[in-house]
């Protein structure tokens, strides 16, 4: 398939709407620097990005990615990366503390967007942490996380506790998906305009829609990935300027391609998988322009940029309200040839693709097979500071820099993942072994749960070495692994870790 570039006119065209000024707080701790110049951090996460769609990661694919490929090549793409849960608000809640959710209230499904916090604000974040390490933070688009106390949060008032109250400077963003009211942009802890209209349930293309509910006036689904692109790129720009000297750590979560599927006019028809495909093209060109606005400042060579996406596709389109797959319709998988789609116990519902570049310190055109969780991030932005985590912090996250840097260790770095499919579903993976405790999909994919008749399997056992479309269950054959398994799942729920001790 062919690719392309996007130009500068794409850019223009797509920010459309006028945006508030951009103010970014002084960063804390700055005079407590070390010497050594630490990097700044950009950890980009996609909503409901597939494995598949990537065409660094399936050669089948029916979109281009060009920027994402080009990361690829320019540093180093992990393929057994995963996500803690295979649903949205878990998996968010794992990345910025390090903890698996289902530690916390949430032990299935996700908030919406009235929802109040999830995560207390004693607890160690990312953005805390890194805060009191010398660094400005910043989080900007989707956050999905609950915002405030009350068991209905008004957005009249301020939003508090929401994402300055967990270490970030600077939020800009909505609150929940793309698809749930209120459909209101925020700044800080203050809605920009108030929600005061109402929406019907609309259809942004045959491929999604977006509930009915209360809509600020001049919100338009379509403009909402430019204007978080725009917010992005103008906060490289004014730390460039104002903040060179101290280092940034920068959470983009993208709404896309979560339904409703909205792709911006500039990039329709550029993929050969419906609007879910432009969609996803769309979140190509984001990356791309965070790409230019690091080099077109001079921070590309000191900056650690991750793409990855928060679980796996729904990988479904709609014609005439029916719904299809998209690999029926168009030919194109999103999960790769991995079994499941989101909310799925099976690896398309979790896998993720891992992408990341620090010039001079991740080696050009590698990958790496080491097995890794998004709940790492905590424990590697530690590394990378050189600092140590508080003892209640990053329960479940692994240092994961000397796989990024290609450094050679004698074990996996990881014990095991723990994953978790968005009715609760559990499973465990170590090595080759992945045991799932039940049966069916535990998400989407029908049936989600099966009852096991008397003499069958009570849940399901692969080995992924010799079967990674997890057809073939083994539970029956391998009883010590199976109960080997068990036990360690239930070791990391008793002890409220999963460390090695």
């Amino acid at each position: 398939m062919s690719t392309f570039n996007y130009t500068r006119r794409d850019f223009i065209k797509a920010m459309g709407l006028g945006m508030a000024s951009l103010v970014i707080p002084k960063c804390v701790n700055a005079a407590q620097q070390p010497k050594r110049r630490r990097p700044n951090i950009i950890f980009i996460m996609a909503d409901d990005m597939g494995y598949g769609d990537l065409g660094c990661y399936n050669k089948k694919s029916k979109i281009p990615t060009p920027n994402m490929d080009r990361l690829a090549k320019e540093g180093v793409r992990f393929t057994d990366a995963h996500s803690p849960s295979a649903v949205c608000t878990p998996t968010r809640y794992g990345v910025l503390t390090g903890r698996y959710c289902w530690r916390s209230r949430l032990k299935r499904g996700v908030l919406g967007g009235y929802s109040p916090c999830l995560i207390d604000t004693r607890r160690t974040t990312v953005a805390s942490f890194l805060k009191q390490h010398g660094y400005a933070t910043a989080c900007i688009g989707k956050w999905h996380l609950g915002l405030g106390i009350a068991k209905r949060t008004d957005f009249s008032k301020p939003l508090v506790p929401g994402p300055n109250a967990l270490g970030f400077d600077y939020f800009f963003g909505i609150s929940a998906s793309l698809d749930m009211p209120p459909y209101c942009y925020i700044e800080n802890d203050r809605a920009l305009k108030q929600p005061t209209r109402m929406v019907e349930a609309g259809q942004a293309a045959k491929d999604g829609w977006w509930r009915k509910g209360a809509i600020s006036p001049g919100f338009k689904h379509v403009q909402v990935l430019p204007d978080l692109t725009k917010k992005a790129v103008a906060y490289i720009d004014k730390h460039a300027k104002s903040l060179r000297n101290s280092p940034f750590f920068m959470y983009f979560a993208l709404p896309a391609p979560h339904c409703p599927i909205a792709p911006a006019p500039f990039v329709k028809g550029r993929s050969q998988a419906g609007g879910y495909g432009d969609f996803v093209v769309e979140v190509d060109w984001t990356v791309g322009e965070v790409i230019k606005a690091l080099e077109h400042n001079g921070l590309a060579g000191n900056t650690l940029l991750m793409v990855t996406s928060d679980n796996g596709s729904p990988g479904r389109t709609k014609i005439k309200r029916a719904p299809y797959s998209i690999v029926q319709v168009y030919g194109h998988n999103p999960s790769g040839d991995m079994r499941g789609i989101k909310a799925d116990i099976w690896d398309g519902g979790h896998r993720e693709p891992f992408i990341a570049r620090w010039p001079g310190k991740i080696s050009a055109g590698t990958t790496s097979d080491e097995l890794i969780c998004l709940t790492d991030l905590l424990a590697t932005c530690a590394a990378i500071v050189g600092a140590k985590l508080p003892g209640n912090a990053g329960q479940d996250s692994y240092n994961i820099l000397p796989a990024l840097l290609g450094t050679k260790t004698d074990k996996p770095i990881r014990e095991a993942i723990v994953h978790h499919s968005s009715i609760g579903m559990f499973a465990i993976r170590q090595g080759k072994w992945k045991l799932i405790l039940g049966r069916g999909s535990g998400g989407f994919t029908k049936p989600n749960r099966i009852k096991p008749k008397p003499g069958e399997p009570k849940g399901q056992l692969y080995d992924l070495d010799k079967d990674p479309a997890e057809s073939n269950n083994v539970w029956v054959e391998h009883p010590a692994i199976v109960q080997r398994l068990t036990n360690l799942l239930e070791k990391y729920k008793k002890q409220g870790h999963s460390h090695r001790t």
